[in-house]
């Protein structure tokens, strides 16, 4: 392991890679600590300011993905949500209308243009999200005094241009860096979170036998150990997992001589869509908490619009189930537009290639679909398996949420897997270039059924 370090730092590319990736989330943990201009970062700080709001819940969660500053009014406290929401409106969309439809399969062209539309609806969404985040932090009790107008505007052109620069740091880092630039920005703002939620746990942990409640006795350590590992593990084989299609080359003449086909496999991932379901669930299911709970604030004496708000609380059954299904459905909606088996039939038959037993054309795409919806089945189960982890720990044993969250649940799955894709290209450089991979016997390899 050593000595595959020092071959990365040998590499002047790879090198210079790895430390502009760096340098840039660097940049974007600095300006987490930069304020929006006209709040009084005192009032901001001081607790009895605070208010227990659908809105308020809302933030904290989000703060998982943005890094955790959304309280303290930061240039960054937005994060690139914005963006991912901008990205899934316009995915949904292009299913529905031809013309974004069209764009979407004239390649590259069709692809920028996209990327265009996307970066002005993150403006949007960036405008509306940080006028109710201004709200959420207490409007004008929280700004000095005679400049409420003026920190409003501040505040959203503020914190619109700190996710429009993030996006751009994304896009800086595909290019130039290594990895996925906007995946690595959120597992940035996650990891930030994890060293205080160690240390929140460890202030409170109370080893013997008569430990009080809210502390944490060896049960509730002990759990959160086993949860960190099953999700690692689990994290791990679900990313790695793969079905292999044998694929048989068809005998060719080329020139004179007869070539005699080969036989290789196609990898078909069990978990196609990596953790974007559980981002985009989350994404969609911040929305129904925050308007029911501002209908009931508006009309308390609506006996219908507390019961639906009782049931879309984030640690409800309802509202789970809901997340569950919405994780189902965008697992099988990205397999759907990433996942082309007629193109894929297509190429392989062009190829001179089949699957023994089956027709080329028609039949291999029907088998190839099929097995796709078969194998995202258990991943999305999985994703929807690690999705409640969280909740139902909190509920069973009195585990703070956002430890469980960070520990043994969401968090911890996308940490691991945006670490293992990074880790993969990382190794990919190197195997280019004749150095050995990470592991003694090469390259990393997927589990496979």
């Amino acid at each position: 392991m050593l000595g595959t370090v020092i071959n990365i730092f040998r590499i002047r590319d790879l090198r210079n890679k790895i430390i502009f990736t760096v340098a840039l989330l660097v940049i974007y943990r600095v300006g987490f600590h930069i304020p929006v201009p006209g709040f009084n970062r005192e009032a901001l700080l001081d607790p009895t300011t605070q208010s227990d709001s659908p809105l308020q819940r809302a933030a904290e969660y989000m703060q998982m993905f943005t890094g955790g500053t959304l309280s303290k009014s930061s240039l960054f406290g937005l994060g690139i949500m914005p963006y991912i929401t901008a990205s899934i409106i316009l995915m949904l969309l292009g299913e529905v209308i031809p013309a974004l439809k069209k764009l979407r399969q004239e390649g590259q062209t069709g692809h920028k243009k996209i990327q265009e539309y996307t970066r002005y609806l993150t403006v949007l969404i960036c405008v509306i999200q940080s006028l109710m985040f201004m709200k959420w932090l207490g409007g004008k009790r929280l700004t000095y005094e005679g400049m409420y107008y003026e920190a409003l505007i501040m505040g959203v052109v503020s914190m619109t241009a700190g996710t429009i620069f993030l996006m751009w740091l994304g896009e800086q880092i595909d290019e130039y860096g290594i990895g996925n630039g906007i995946s690595l920005i959120i597992m940035a703002g996650i990891i930030s979170r994890m060293p205080a939620t160690v240390m929140r746990v460890w202030e409170n942990t109370d080893l013997s036998l008569t430990a009080e409640a809210g502390s944490y006795g060896p049960t509730k350590i002990l759990f959160l150990i086993a949860a960190f590992v099953f999700v690692v593990a689990g994290a791990i084989l679900i990313t790695q997992g793969q079905r292999r299609i044998p694929i048989q080359q068809a005998k060719q003449v080329r020139g004179r001589r007869m070539t005699v086909g080969g036989r290789s496999y196609l990898p078909l991932r069990v978990n196609h869509a990596g953790v974007m379901p559980i981002i985009f669930a989350s994404s969609f299911m911040m929305f129904p908490p925050i308007i029911i709970g501002q209908l009931a604030m508006r009309f308390p004496r609506s006996g219908w619009l507390a019961t639906l708000y009782g049931a879309f609380s984030y640690s409800a059954f309802t509202y789970n189930v809901l997340y569950m299904l919405l994780i189902f459905l965008f697992a099988y909606f990205w397999v759907t537009v990433q996942f082309q088996p007629k193109e894929l039939a297509k190429n392989l038959r062009d190829s001179g290639s089949f699957i023994p037993g089956l027709r080329p054309g028609r039949r291999t795409a029907e088998y190839l679909e099929t097995v796709m919806a078969r194998i995202t089945y258990f991943g999305a189960a999985f994703l929807s398996l690690i999705a409640v982890i969280p909740v139902v720990t909190s509920a069973a044993l009195g585990i703070e949420q956002g430890v469980t969250m960070y520990l043994g649940g969401t968090g911890l799955l996308i940490v691991v897997s945006v670490s293992l894709d990074l880790v993969q290209k990382i190794e990919a450089n190197l195997l280019m270039r004749s150095y050995d991979g990470f592991s003694g016997a090469g390259r990393i390899k997927g589990a496979y059924s």
